[in-house]
């Protein structure tokens, strides 16, 4: 910053802390250049930006003043912000329920064992850069403007390509809207389709970031439980008041990692078919099964067009790339893209681009298919490691997919003091309570595993033993 800006900066700083009164007189230029060891001309500047600004006034033959309307203003201001928060802050009932849910917070530095977060070690970064640079080059400047609010032809094209393929899902490039996450996804289906004290169907336990954004939006959230088979559909069949909508996460459920079976996507199905319901279907990590092959998504079996498809690929390639996705049924692109627009406008189409030659290339199925394999793996690895050296606190619950595996107490031991322990170690967790909404589960924790190596793994473990078995002992 020029010297000048600085001391101008620091004058304006000492009016505006009041450290200056009303009228006082500012030293001549000449005395304040000697003081500080500056050129005149540097003081002069800083005054005169002062007083283009209105914080001081300056007078022929008398010199510069702190100006009295400068701080008149600015002590009231002072007065404004020095005020207790909670007297001022006046929020709308969804505004108080975003605050208070406590929104959902990613692990910016992960450390094991947090979930969901994906290996970026091993990105074919190269290979990305290459493929940016071939977007660059062949869009020029087109690729700097704004991208159309439903996403980049490209990338919509691919996206079809890939979920019809892989997925079995019914899909065309005209039914795909891009959005920046899953999170963002789940908001518009909570505000676009349902209103304010309307009931939606919700796993029990269930993703948090789900539950919070339909809390958020009013929704009456009617907790639904799980087997070893998934949802209990009964439940829904046989409620006593219907619902608008189901959230589901079908392929691997969050968080025990069930599968949803086979009848009880036919019977979600003709459940919301008979309701005239929507199917809300999270499939965030799908790409990630460990035994056998993935069952079909519950949109690619949905002929009525009621299942919304949501995915993402933060989990299957890397955080920061932010870009998720909605197949929806044809009547609502137009309704969904026009909401898109209030958030946050459209996505950025460089890594759109970019995203889009890279599953044509076949890199991101290729990419997958590595990072399959190696999760599998460290899976193998942490399942062992647990049974080693936390079989006397915690019983692991081996899922079939994911990235992350629930583990239950088998000692009594307090959740919340463990998971804080742990933090204090250097260990993330996420308990398992808070995403319950019934008191009838076990307590426990998620290890996520996906981004840490075996050694990694075989450290953090140690750690989590020598706390949780310290806590056991008290």
């Amino acid at each position: 910053m020029p010297l000048h800006a600085r001391i101008q900066r620091a004058i304006r700083q000492l009016i505006v802390d009041s450290a200056l009164d009303v009228g006082k007189p500012l030293p001549a230029s000449r005395a304040l250049a000697k003081s500080l060891g500056v050129s005149r001309d540097t003081v002069e500047s800083a005054y005169s930006q002062l007083h283009a600004e209105g914080f001081i006034e300056r007078r022929v033959g008398s010199g510069s003043f702190v100006s009295e309307r400068a701080q008149g203003s600015l002590r009231r201001g002072t007065a404004q912000r020095h005020r207790p928060q909670r007297e001022s802050m006046r929020l709308s009932q969804r505004g108080a329920a975003m605050y208070q849910g406590g929104g959902v917070r990613d692990f910016l530095a992960p450390r094991p064992f947090a979930p969901g977060v994906p290996e970026t070690r091993s990105f074919p970064l190269q290979t990305w850069e290459r493929l940016e640079r071939q977007v660059l080059k062949e869009y020029g400047t087109l690729a700097l403007a704004h991208s159309p609010p439903q996403g980049m032809e490209p990338l919509r094209r691919a996206i079809a390509d890939y979920v019809n393929l892989e997925r079995g899902a019914h899909a065309t490039p005209d039914r795909v809207l891009v959005l920046t996450s899953s999170q963002q996804a789940m908001t518009l289906c909570a505000t676009v389709l349902l209103d304010a004290g309307d009931r939606i169907f919700i796993e029990d336990p269930v993703y948090h970031g789900a539950r919070r954004a339909f809390d958020a939006a009013g929704l009456e959230c009617v907790p639904v439980p799980l087997d070893a088979h998934g949802m209990r559909v009964e439940h829904l069949l046989n409620a006593a008041q219907p619902a608008k909508a189901v959230f589901l996460t079908p392929s691997h459920q969050f968080p025990t990692g069930a599968t949803l079976a086979l009848d009880r996507r036919f019977a979600v199905i003709e459940w919301a078919r008979r309701h005239q319901a929507w199917i809300i279907e999270d499939d965030y990590d799908s790409e990630f099964h460990y035994a056998g092959k993935p069952t079909a998504c519950v949109q690619g079996l949905d002929a009525h067009d009621r299942t919304i498809y949501i995915g993402t690929f933060t989990k299957s390639l890397f955080p920061g790339l932010r870009i998720g996705y909605m197949v929806l049924p044809p009547q609502l692109v137009e309704p969904m893209t026009v909401a898109r627009t209030l958030l946050d406008g459209h996505s950025a189409p460089i890594p759109q681009l970019t995203l889009a030659r890279f599953m044509e290339g076949g890199h991101f199925g290729a990419h997958v298919r590595t990072m399959r394999g190696v999760y599998a793996e460290r899976l193998d690895v942490l399942v062992r490691l647990v049974r080693k050296h936390l079989a006397d606190v915690v019983e692991p619950r081996v899922p079939l997919g994911g990235m992350q595996m629930p583990c239950v107490f088998i000692r009594d031991i307090p959740e919340r003091e463990a998971i804080d322990a742990a933090r204090w170690a250097g260990i993330d967790l996420l308990g398992l309570t808070a995403l319950h909404a019934s008191s009838k589960h076990k307590a426990g924790f998620l290890m996520g595993f996906a981004a840490y190596t075996r050694d990694e793994l075989e450290v953090a473990v140690k750690k989590l033993a020598s706390v949780l078995l310290a806590l056991g002992r008290r």
